[in-house]
């Protein structure tokens, strides 16, 4: 079994709840992923972003990855530079993509540890993030 630090990558974003992660990636995504990008069918799924040295959405190197490799950091909030620009959150497909959830992430890593973390409470981040009720003061409530 693959350890939750090699499931996260170093801006927090936990693989296992990505759409192309080589465990969850549909035919029909490959499909059409590589007839749009255009890749070869072989290189559209991930299998995380420690492995691939980055996003394999992206087809190229991660500035986030390359910076933490830089730093000899594990995880972007060891960075005496946390947080920085690298992790801002974007308005472009926030309703679809989990980046916005980066800094939340790392804050709950570095106070509970990434296995913690990625057992108790990264499985069902993203349901709460795209489903959960907005409520000022609190955690989202599914």
């Amino acid at each position: 079994m693959k350890s939750a630090r090699n499931l996260t990558a170093p801006c927090g974003i936990y693989c296992p709840n990505c759409e192309v992660y080589v465990e969850n990636i549909a035919d029909e995504t490959v499909e059409f992923l590589a007839k749009h990008m255009p890749v070869d069918k072989m290189k559209v799924a991930c299998k995380g972003c420690r492995v691939e040295k980055g996003s394999q959405m992206l087809f190229s190197s991660c500035a986030v990855v390359d910076c933490a490799a830089e730093k000899g950091v594990k995880f972007c909030f060891e960075c005496d530079g946390f947080p920085c620009e690298k992790l801002q959150p974007v308005a472009e497909s926030a309703d679809k993509n989990p980046h916005n959830l980066k800094l939340y992430n790392l804050c709950r890593i570095k106070k509970v540890g990434v296995e913690k973390w990625a057992k108790e409470e990264a499985p069902e981040i993203r349901k709460k993030y795209f489903n959960g009720k907005f409520v000022p003061g609190c955690s989202p409530s599914i």
